[in-house]
């Protein structure tokens, strides 16, 4: 994606600074709420970061009170008018946005500075690492009006397992920042006003003290390990410790540490 197309962006904010790039939702009037548009706009932003060589680690954020309500109103009411063929596009859209998030190179880090529902809650909750704070809302609320939280659910089923997920996704109940920490939604609830700060501490703590060859590769191997038979897993998992061996990243960090030296990765 050129720069200036991401320049061209309406719904969707992104910058780099200090080895993290910024993804912000900028659609507040809307409470961030997912439309086609947003998320094509989503998708372009989340692929420039992955090939930007000035962003070492992703946060995901929002403006206005709401990080995203989950699917825009307008658009609802333009799904009552599609066939299967423009639904199953549509959903494929949304799926290929999840996909990416979840496959994505590097670390993305959710910033949640308030309520995320519906697939707004999935987008939240399907990143490496989410930050909340204490007045956010969380809930998948798509059975209240006969939907179906079918995407979230592939994710929700590694991350929490079978039991949890029934519990959120059948009941559609809407819970607190302190639930979503409790289910292993997200990792932390951080305070209102120290929220942007301990997000930017973390990214800049996994930048600088973290290969990122070497969490690139271990987000992978987290992603396909459930996936496989357990021979199969190991010889996967063996196969990918002996490359590493031979990377120039080891081999840096193995240096450093044999000679007592402090690493800086950027």
């Amino acid at each position: 994606m050129a720069t200036q197309e991401l320049e061209a962006l309406q719904y969707i904010r992104y910058e780099a600074n200090d080895a993290i790039g910024y993804i912000t939702l900028n659609r507040p009037e809307k409470r961030n709420a997912l439309s086609s548009e947003l998320v094509t706009e989503l998708k372009h932003a989340f692929e420039y970061a992955e090939n930007d060589p000035h962003c070492k680690v992703v946060v995901l954020r929002a403006e206005g009170p709401a990080f995203c309500a989950g699917a825009d109103l307008a658009y609802i009411q333009e799904l009552q008018n599609f066939g299967y063929t423009d639904n199953l596009a549509d959903s494929t859209h949304l799926m290929q946005l999840f996909h990416q998030i979840y496959t994505l190179k590097k670390i993305v880090i959710a910033q949640v500075q308030g309520h995320a529902l519906a697939g707004g809650c999935g987008l939240a909750t399907l990143c490496d690492f989410s930050f909340a704070v204490p007045e956010a809302k969380f809930g998948y609320t798509e059975v209240k009006i006969g939907f179906l939280p079918a995407i979230v659910s592939v994710f929700l089923l590694r991350k929490i397992g079978e039991a949890r997920t029934k519990q959120l996704l059948l009941t559609g109940e809407v819970f607190s920042a302190e639930k979503a920490a409790a289910y292993n939604l997200i990792n932390e609830v951080v305070p209102a006003e120290q929220l942007a700060d301990h997000v930017h501490r973390f990214a800049r703590k996994l930048c600088v003290e973290n290969s990122g060859q070497s969490m690139e590769i271990t987000k992978e191997m987290i992603a396909r390990i459930p996936e496989l038979p357990l021979e199969e897993s190991l010889r996967y998992a063996a196969r990918l410790n002996a490359e590493a061996r031979g990377s120039e990243d080891c081999r840096r960090g193995i240096s450093a540490f044999l000679n007592k030296e402090k690493i800086t990765w950027n």
